[in-house]
């Protein structure tokens, strides 16, 4: 037999073998990875759709949280697990700012993982202390300019996605804010309150009820359109920053050489269960836009994203801490 004709035979041969196993896949209990504490988007997407997989697939699906080092221990264990389709990374936009920042991963944030789905995205927002006498992001702007090195942002963390908004925004607007790290999300919305810090970035469904308390002001969401939440709001882009349109997001990612065809099933449920309406409903409670779709567009997005942020890093000069 010639050597293309023998190529394409065993091509064949592994395909059909492929399939015939997918058929018989799952066999045995699912494991999610959210490599964040409980409560975050990535946790709550994945405990959303644990129960439909569950159910249609007749085996345990299991949430587990393994938090640490921003996300690197959760993503780490995935990278190293078995690809059998058995164990699910629910990463989130942290994916690519550690990638952005860490050169010297233990896991190729490239080649270490196979796309599986975007699950949703939530928008970031622009807030600010309620002492703070910018009422716009123009005259926030106009405030920064006028007194460079005064004002202060706040973030979750150097290299975190919140940071690297922060310094795309510095760029685009010309201004020299000082940068505020803290270590989580809790101290920059105790000092933000309080007014000791002015200036911060977070996501949407978190700052909604800071918004309402009143103790919280948002200047604009940094989603591609109003969010129904607060639609008074005016976005980035109509704040006149075309550039400024951020969003968070989670999906679904596998270690790599997963069989296609497990992550083709995979994929096909999912894709129904984020067509429901209780799913659409629960999506909405967090300020999530479902998405869905093919393995390609999670790839298309990380990909620009590591690009976008790592332009952002070397710009700014930031180091990891």
């Amino acid at each position: 037999m010639k050597p293309a004709k023998l190529i394409a035979r065993m091509a064949l041969l592994c395909a059909a073998a492929s399939s015939a196993w997918a058929q018989d896949y799952p066999s045995r209990a699912i494991l999610f990875v959210v490599p964040f504490t409980p409560g975050t988007t990535a946790d709550s997407l994945a405990r959303l759709v644990q129960p439909h997989l569950s159910q249609r697939w007749g085996v345990p699906v299991v949430v587990e949280n393994r938090p640490g080092a921003s996300g690197i221990i959760g993503i780490d264990s995935v990278a190293k697990a078995s690809p059998d389709g058995y164990t699910y990374l629910f990463a989130s936009t942290a994916f690519g700012t550690l990638a952005a920042m860490n050169p010297k991963l233990p896991y190729d944030p490239d080649k270490s993982f196979a796309p599986v789905m975007l699950l949703g995205t939530s928008p970031l927002s622009l807030v600010v202390s309620d002492r703070f006498p910018g009422k716009t992001v123009k005259e926030m702007i106009a405030l920064a300019k006028a007194r460079p090195g005064e004002i202060n942002y706040a973030s979750a963390g150097t290299g975190s996605v919140f940071h690297l908004t922060m310094e795309l925004l510095q760029h685009e607007a010309g201004t020299r804010m000082v940068h505020v790290p803290y270590k989580g999300t809790t101290g920059v919305t105790n000092d933000l309150m309080a007014g000791h810090v002015q200036v911060s970035m977070m996501v949407f469904q978190t700052a909604v009820p800071l918004v309402q308390s009143g103790r919280v002001r948002m200047l604009a969401v940094m989603g591609p359109q109003r969010a129904q939440a607060l639609p008074d709001v005016p976005t980035m882009v109509e704040s006149g920053f075309p550039n400024m349109v951020v969003e968070a997001w989670t999906g679904v990612m596998v270690p790599a050489k997963t069989p296609p065809a497990v992550i083709g099933k995979f994929n096909a449920e999912v894709n129904k269960a984020l067509a429901l309406q209780d799913v659409k409903a629960a999506a909405a409670k967090i300020d999530v836009t479902l998405a869905g779709g093919t393995p390609e567009t999670l790839d298309a997005l990380v990909k620009k994203e590591i690009k976008q942020w790592a332009q952002v890093v070397q710009r700014a000069n930031i180091k990891p801490e």
